[in-house]
């Protein structure tokens, strides 16, 4: 084993010692750094966001120079090379909309223009996945033709070159963490991607203030529409989640918290949909990195139902010692620094801010260190220095348990998997997985002379890639 393989499987431990809640040697450092990448390496925010290989190069040089346990492995999520092949409308591409270094920015349609109609729920309902190719996709691109309208060529193009585009990126990324493993000896924080069907709703199709009308308009419509994409948002959390079952699936928390809905809407609507979810990953042994952007202090007790160990609760506003309170018993924590503090204050209120928030949360273990939010080029490169020396210096234990987890034995015994749902996940109408049943295409074929059951795998598994290609562009880009 060389030096950068030792280094990897003592950070890799570290970090999933803390994420099973147990007391490692020290705090796991794991920040969410995006354009600080591009900052740190010499690069605009438009070359990072515009050439991922860009974006990979600049996580290496951080990666290498700073003592992070772990770190994402492109926090520049999207691609804007893909976005501008598929003539998406909702985001600003920096270099085009907005000057070269400056982060991307998501541009929402007035509610008048909203991708989904408040009459065409039952269309969502009805089938997802056709839902979005039928309706959304063409609605969100300035290239692709609704269904029923003329095909262009640049109609047809933008859709093959977003799906090859696509799958060269998705492709990369292998390769890409693997050399974070080999050359800086730094895991890759997370795999997957999972929202929550009402921020899919708000964020993607009916835009805020559309959700918010339709809450007290039409609710069981927005709850049946939740629970028809449930299941999808579940299957597609499963299929690009770690299969080792080490690094937790990230979940990107919005608008479905008070204030920007209501208590009642919270937990009759967003929390019933959402639970099953978060308990039927679990139930594979899957954990859940709940990226809580905001506020969701009055939200904990409603967490404190989610099996034990079963999530990672990131603090970015809400209350860290009510977090700790409610949740630090049950879940691993993480977050919690300011992201101003390192924006506008000097190194010693970093320093002051850091031991607050470890003698806040880690003193038994099952804490990780990062700011609130997702770093960005605002951020002083000294103070995201010093938020790592002082973590590395400060937040040791003096007994931790590297090789000893409780919850880390029963995910690699399986024994997660004998949780049962208190709630559970709705079923929904055609396969998640697959835009076209098998059965419906058996149909069409007169006869079959040989096997079956290889043309339905083989079908099954191109109908996978074609579902994947507009989740992902629902929830990636």
């Amino acid at each position: 084993m060389n030096d950068k393989e030792r280094l990897y499987q003592e950070r890799l431990k570290r970090y999933v010692t803390a994420m099973r809640n147990e007391k490692p040697d020290c705090i796991p450092i794991r920040p969410f750094v995006a354009e600080f990448t591009a900052k740190y390496a010499g690069y605009t925010c438009q070359e990072v966001t515009h050439d991922y290989r860009k974006a990979f190069d600049a996580v290496l040089k951080c990666a290498g120079d700073f003592d992070w346990d772990a770190m994402v492995s492109n926090m520049v999520y999207v691609w804007t090379g893909l976005t501008q092949a598929l003539g998406l409308k909702y985001y600003a591409i920096p270099g085009i909309d907005i000057p070269p270094n400056v982060a991307f920015q998501y541009l929402e349609p007035p509610e008048q223009k909203a991708f989904m109609k408040p009459e065409e729920y039952n269309l969502l309902i009805d089938d997802p996945t056709a839902f979005l190719y039928n309706v959304w996709l063409a609605r969100v691109s300035s290239e692709i033709a609704a269904e029923g309208a003329h095909s262009s060529y640049r109609s047809k193009l933008a859709l093959v070159k977003g799906a090859m585009a696509m799958s060269g990126y998705f492709n990369a990324f292998g390769p890409h963490v693997e050399r974070m493993r080999r050359e800086t000896g730094t895991v890759s924080a997370i795999a997957g991607i999972l929202k929550s069907p009402l921020d899919i709703i708000a964020d993607k199709l009916r835009g805020y203030i559309g959700l918010v009308r339709d809450l007290h308009r039409q609710p069981e419509k927005v709850l049946e529409a939740c629970e028809a994409l449930a299941p999808h948002l579940t299957e597609v959390a499963r299929m690009t989640a770690d299969p080792e079952k080490k690094v937790p699936i990230g979940f990107w928390m919005h608008r479905s918290a008070v204030p920007l809905i209501n208590m009642n809407h919270f937990k009759n609507i967003n929390w019933r949909t959402l639970k099953p979810i978060i308990e039927e990953l679990w139930a594979h042994g899957h954990q859940v990195l709940f990226y809580a952007e905001g506020d969701w202090t009055l939200h904990l007790d409603s967490f404190a139902e989610l099996p034990e160990g079963s999530i990672i609760f990131h603090i970015d506003r809400s209350d860290a010692l009510e977090a700790h309170r409610k949740l630090g018993h049950k879940f691993c924590l993480s977050g919690g620094l300011p992201n101003w503090l390192l924006t506008v204050g000097t190194p010693d209120d970093v320093r002051r801010y850091c031991k607050k928030i470890i003698d806040i949360t880690a003193p038994d273990g099952g804490y990780i260190m990062d700011a609130s939010a997702i770093i960005q080029n605002d951020a002083k490169i000294e103070n995201v220095k010093v938020m790592t020396e002082f973590t590395r210096n400060y937040g040791t234990y003096k007994e931790g348990r590297l090789e000893s987890s409780k919850h880390r034995q029963e995910i690699s015994e399986g024994r997660a998997g004998e949780i049962k749902s208190t709630a559970s996940l709705p079923r929904s109408k055609v396969k998640p997985g697959v835009c076209i049943p098998w059965d419906e295409k058996r149909r069409e074929i007169t006869k079959i002379h040989g096997d079956e059951t290889l043309l339905k795998r083989i079908w099954e598994e191109n109908e996978s890639l074609g579902y994947m290609f507009i989740w992902q562009v629902l929830l990636s880009f």
